[in-house]
């Protein structure tokens, strides 16, 4: 029960990152074209953790996309990146 709650709030978290990810056009358009993702398969499998995972490794790939992206959804960048344990817990 406790591992489903850490996996509930890191999945979470880590869709209002992916949402502030796109948010911002050129960080957008750098993660689709990176991940080869279009916009319909990013709607089916937005809450895969394959993809979270993917997403935190674009951010932690650039620092300033990182932080950006941590302080749109008010946690550290530290937090942030921990949330990547709680998709396999």
């Amino acid at each position: 029960m406790i591992a489903h709650a850490t996996n509930d709030a890191a999945a979470e978290l880590l869709l209002r990152a992916l949402a502030a990810t796109l948010g911002e056009p050129r960080r957008a358009e750098r993660f689709l074209a990176l991940t080869g993702l279009d916009a319909d398969e990013l709607r089916r499998r937005a809450e895969e953790p394959s993809l979270l995972g993917a997403l935190l490794d674009f951010l932690e790939s650039h620092e300033p996309d990182l932080v950006a992206v941590a302080e749109d959804v008010g946690v550290t960048p530290a937090r942030l990146v921990a949330a990547r344990a709680g998709l396999t817990a």
